[in-house]
């Protein structure tokens, strides 16, 4: 049998963000209908299945996948640049409008906030500070001429591409930002933000300390989530950019504690 020829992985990711989303519509899912949809092998749509299946995505089933009840805390960046990949965007896109020119901007680890450095790059900023702790953030940024960046260096890890720990927290304490943009895992009104590593939490509240303004960004998927480690209550937060998925009932509550709400 001749080997199928490799693709491009941007074009593997888009496929298999596709497939999440008609696991999540249909709740199930055969080799056979993916194969005909994407128009590749049935051994191709297998690889998907597994590599999903493998993140905790979706349960693998004989000749298929199904949808999991709940997925799991901690997914790896790579699955997680699948997931919700066009609400992402327009959070990214209406972020981006926040930002003046000469300011120094924090950006949190990520897919949101990697996406904010992606869009990033296509304004013409003459001059722009930005502090990150990720690897993922500051290879996007790594080749924009008129932006200064500023690696937080520490404890990788892997799962999230960030860099945690004493060395990161004892950078941070010494620096200063008009505007954090922070990524969650999860949100909750009553809880607060939360992220499933402990180190990640702690170097996440410090960025809020150091910050003028925190901009929360997460999409619909996040509300009422929860994970390990809390990072820090509601009103620590001045406005959060989410998208239209939100319930009309959080949106109404998370005002009523006089947070600015973007909805994209």
């Amino acid at each position: 049998m001749k080997a199928e020829p490799s693709r491009p992985r941007l074009l593997v990711e888009e496929r298999r963000r596709r497939i999440m989303e008609l696991v999540a519509s249909q709740e199930r899912v055969t080799v056979e209908e993916l194969a005909a949809r994407f128009k590749v092998s049935a051994v191709t749509i297998r690889g998907d299945l597994d590599a999903l299946a493998g993140a905790g995505l979706l349960i693998r089933s004989h000749g298929g996948g199904l949808r999991r009840a709940e997925p799991p805390d901690d997914i790896p960046i790579p699955v997680k640049e699948t997931l919700h990949h066009a609400e992402k965007v327009r959070i990214a896109q209406a972020a981006v409008r926040l930002i003046r020119d000469g300011e120094t901007i924090m950006l949190d680890s990520g897919t949101t906030t990697a996406e904010i450095a992606r869009q990033i790059k296509f304004q013409r900023f003459h001059s722009l500070n930005v502090i990150t702790n990720a690897l993922n953030v500051a290879m996007e940024l790594a080749t924009t001429p008129s932006l200064r960046l500023i690696m937080v260096g520490g404890i990788l890890r892997h799962m999230s591409f960030s860099l945690v720990g004493p060395h990161a927290q004892q950078a941070l304490g010494g620096l200063h930002a008009d505007r954090l943009f922070l990524g969650v895992d999860g949100l909750d009104p009553e809880i607060g933000l939360m992220t499933p590593d402990v180190l990640e939490a702690e170097l996440n509240a410090i960025m809020i300390q150091v910050s003028r303004e925190t901009v929360v960004v997460a999409d619909s998927s996040k509300f009422q989530r929860r994970a390990l480690s809390v990072i820090a209550k509601l009103d620590s937060v001045q406005r959060l950019i989410t998208d239209s998925g939100v319930a009309p009932e959080m949106l109404a509550l998370l005002k009523a504690r006089k947070l600015d709400v973007i909805v994209v």
